[in-house]
């Protein structure tokens, strides 16, 4: 099995630690979307990480239908994202604002890096940036310090999605310190787990 992408990028990061949580072997080529988009390509037409090569050749693209796959392979009764029910809306409803707010958080960044000074729109990146908060934000008040993860009392995608949107955050200046102390406690616990651990980049 073979993960196309750089974990730098919340998308890959995602199912590199959902392969590592199931305990999949795999191998990994650390391909940007942006530095080797003609080679991505041959994976993914869209130019897009990650991509995740199947041992029967087949390509798998976008990270929540890796993720789906992952979960029925893998996932047995356990699987991080619950098959039916409450317990699976409240998992997908978490995952679903957290891809959100890596979505705002990268516009806000490749805006700022991928276009001209002079025709940068700074409004347009402050709302990406406030969205990308108050998602963070609406999940900090979810977080119970004393639980060790989200929901369920184990490791879901609510967990996965909400370590590397913050992560993100970061990345992009956000002070999550500051703003989102029970989620930013709450990913610092979730470092110290090997899957998490294992891939930062």
């Amino acid at each position: 099995m073979l993960l196309i992408g750089v974990n730098r990028s919340p998308y890959t990061r995602r199912v590199a630690i959902t392969l590592k949580a199931y305990d999949v072997a795999f191998e990994q080529r650390d391909l940007s979307g942006f530095a080797n988009r003609a080679e991505v390509r041959t994976s993914n037409p869209l130019g897009r990480i990650p991509a995740l090569v199947l041992g029967s050749g087949e390509t798998l693209i976008d990270s929540s239908a890796i993720v789906d796959h992952l979960d029925e392979t893998y996932g047995g009764d356990r699987p991080l994202t619950p098959a039916t029910g409450a317990e699976r809306r409240a998992v997908l409803r978490i995952a679903a604002l957290m891809m959100g707010a890596c979505d705002k958080g990268l516009q806000a960044a490749y805006t700022r890096n991928h276009t001209p000074p002079e025709k940068i729109h700074q409004p347009w990146i402050d709302d990406c940036n406030a969205q990308v908060m108050n998602a963070l934000a609406a999940l900090d008040a979810m977080v119970d310090p004393a639980a060790p993860y989200l929901l369920l009392g184990r490791l879901t995608q609510a967990d996965i999605t909400a370590f590397v949107a913050e992560r993100l955050a970061r990345g992009i200046g956000l002070d999550t310190d500051a703003r989102t102390p029970r989620l930013r406690a709450l990913t610092k616990k979730l470092l110290e787990e090997p899957p998490f651990r294992s891939t930062e980049p």
